[in-house]
Formats: C-alpha cells, structure tokens, sequence
C-alpha cells in the first residue's frame, strides 16, 4: 500500500510506541511528584497529545522539502533565542522563556536543538564533497557558535553543551576525516583538565557562580556539602525503591519526596521519583526504552537513502541518548548537578514537544530508506 508515494509497511511504529511508554511513565511521575497537581499533569497530557499529532504529521512530509528551508530555520533560531536575551521571561538570575501570543511559555533552546540538527544535516549534505576543507569546517563552526553563545548567554551552560555533543556527533557521522578529530581532541581533552583547574582557583569569570559551585560540589562533595545534597538525596531517594518501588503517590514518612528533600523533582530529578516510587524495575524500564528508541534512530540512520537523512537520525539518536544519560548521571551523581530535563519524561511542554517534533522528521526518513541497506 502507497500514500504519499510511500509504503506503509515500512512506517516504524515501535518509535512512537516507546515515545508513548516514556511519557506515560514520565506522566504517572509528574503525577507523583507535583502530589496529584492536575494542572502541571493536564498541560503534560495536552503537550503528549500535540506532540504526537505532529510527529505524525511530520512523518509523512518529505524531510528534504524541510531541508530546502534550513537557511529559514536557522534565521528563525537566532531570532528566538535573541528575543529570549531582549524580552524573556526571568526565573532567578536565568532568561530562558518567551510568551508568545495564543501558544502561551514557551523554551525556544529546546526547539533550536531540532532546528540546528535540521540546519547541519542540510549544511553537511550540501559540502559533502568538501567536508575535510578549513573553510567549509571553519564557516560550521562559526554557524554554531552563534547559537551556542546566546544559548550561554541566558545562562544556559548544561544546554549548550548537549548541543555541542549533538552537533560533534553530526560532524563525525558527516565522514570528516579522523585527522580533524584527533585534532579537536588534542585540545579539548588537556583544556578540559585546565578547566577544572581553573575552576578550582576561581579563575573563570565567564562562569556563574552557581555553576561552578556545582562543578566544585561535584569534585568534593564534603568541603561543598550545601551545593551536593539535591544528589545525595536523589541517590537516597533511588536507593530506598529497591526493587519494585514505594508505589506510586505513596504517603509514607519515610519518603525522600514527601520530606521535601528533592528540588524539581517534577523536572530535574524526575529520575529520582522514578526510582523511589517504581523502584529498580521502573529505572530499568525506562534505561530499555531509551535505548530502543537510540537503537532505532542509528538503523533508520544506516538506512537512510542520503547523507543529510543520515545526520537527521544521528542527531536525534545522540540527543535522545546524551541528555536521558546526563539527567539520570546528574540523578546519580555522575555528573555535576545541572538542569536538563529527561527527554520524554520530565514536565515541561517545550522539551517534550521538541522531541516529538525532531522524531517526526526521523519517521520519515525511515519512510524513504535506503533498500541497498535494509
């Protein structure tokens, strides 16, 4: 059978199926962790029910009509996140949200990050036969800095790094030559040591000061005790589910949650809850479904009939893959405390629209697959 010229056959359900699980978890969480608030849990189910009407209907449009309109895209990113510098919406020291007319908060850091895996499938697509050259490479990186820079400039430093990692990936899987990225790693590995260094002397005046207590919380957790305890808590919290959990909206006493010693536990310790209330089985249950969902971007991404089709699904696998690794490594302790949501899971509608959005575009490129490869 044939719509749109293509076979349905080959539509890959299993993607908004596993969708769907992380945001029923992510649901019954937030449910949990707000104690019962049907207004957060309401906009979550709406933001569920919009997202998934727009992965499907993105699915069916050929991603290379999308692609004609990269340089739009971009305009559009820029202006945003430009906009969210001159008259965003404040919450403590970080302007991260605009109020727009009728579509009410929104995040637009979230969007840009689909908008710039869009933007480089196209730009590496279009020089792909003058990949490993300094000025198509130089010219990239100057396109990203740009975003990146207004990104940290909220502040924002968690999400601007996951977009680096996003658009790192992008660039391997483009096939520059591995000469670039020995290089790059020759620099970023012993300035990452310096970094840390520097941090430690409070030599980094680009740095607030909020981020690098984090970082030094991360490093010495007993001399920073005051900036570590949301993650000792969080640990805590997953440690005491054991198994099969405390159950869902439990009233113990004993509870991590009901003792209020999680902060945002709705958004960036949602993992925290999962693993109180759900216990190991609920963490393992959401740990299997992301990487189904990885796993699945990285075969359609093999799949794929071209390059900028290949980019697209690399770029959401390692979005899905990175920032769902960053927030459960922050829940844990891994990774210095930051504020980055669990894709699919935390509350938050411009996080979970964005995902929904950006596999939109994955389903379709595995809707035109390379047969060669299948």
């Amino acid at each position: 059978m044939t719509f749109f010229d293509y076979n349905f056959r080959r539509y890959n359900v299993r993607v908004l199926l596993y969708m769907l699980l992380l945001s029923g978890i992510g649901i019954l969480a937030i449910w949990s962790a707000t104690n019962q608030d049907r207004s957060m849990t309401g906009k979550q189910i709406m933001g569920i029910a919009v997202g998934l009407v727009l992965a499907v209907a993105l699915s069916l449009i050929d991603y290379h009509k999308l692609l004609s309109l990269s340089t739009l895209i971009y305009g559009g990113c820029i202006v945003l996140l430009a906009a969210v510098l001159i008259m965003g919406k404040s919450r403590g020291i970080a302007t991260r949200w605009l109020v727009l007319p009728v579509i009410g908060q929104i995040q637009p850091a979230e969007f840009v990050k689909i908008g710039l895996v869009l933007f480089f499938s196209w730009y590496f697509q279009k020089y792909q036969e003058r990949i490993n050259q300094l000025p198509v490479l130089g010219m990239g990186a100057l396109l990203f800095a740009v975003p990146a820079v207004l990104i940290f400039e909220q502040p924002n430093l968690s999400t601007t790094l996951v977009l680096t990692v996003i658009i790192a990936a992008v660039v391997f899987a483009s096939g520059v030559s591995y000469k670039w990225i020995f290089g790059v790693l020759a620099v970023v590995v012993p300035g990452g040591i310096l970094l840390i260094y520097l941090i430690q002397q409070g030599l980094l005046p680009f740095l607030q000061g909020y981020q690098a207590t984090r970082i030094l919380a991360w490093i010495d957790p007993e001399q920073y005790a005051s900036a570590y305890w949301q993650q000792e808590n969080s640990i805590m919290a997953i440690g005491s589910g054991q198994l099969w959990g405390k159950g869902l909206n439990n009233t113990e006493i004993a509870s991590v949650k009901n003792g209020n010693f999680l902060s945002e536990e709705q958004t960036d310790f949602i993992f925290a809850i999962v693993g109180e209330e759900m216990g190991f089985a609920g963490t393992m249950a959401v740990l299997v479904l992301f990487l189904l969902l990885v796993y699945e971007c990285l075969i359609m991404a093999y799949r794929a009939k071209d390059l900028s089709g290949r980019l697209i699904c690399v770029g959401m696998g390692t979005l899905l893959a990175f920032q769902s690794f960053a927030n459960i490594a922050v829940a844990t302790a891994i990774f210095p405390n930051t504020g980055l949501p669990l894709p699919l899971v935390s509350y938050g509608v411009s996080s979970l629209l964005s995902i929904y959005l950006g596999m939109g575009v994955v389903l379709n490129v595995g809707l035109q697959r390379n047969f060669s490869n299948s």
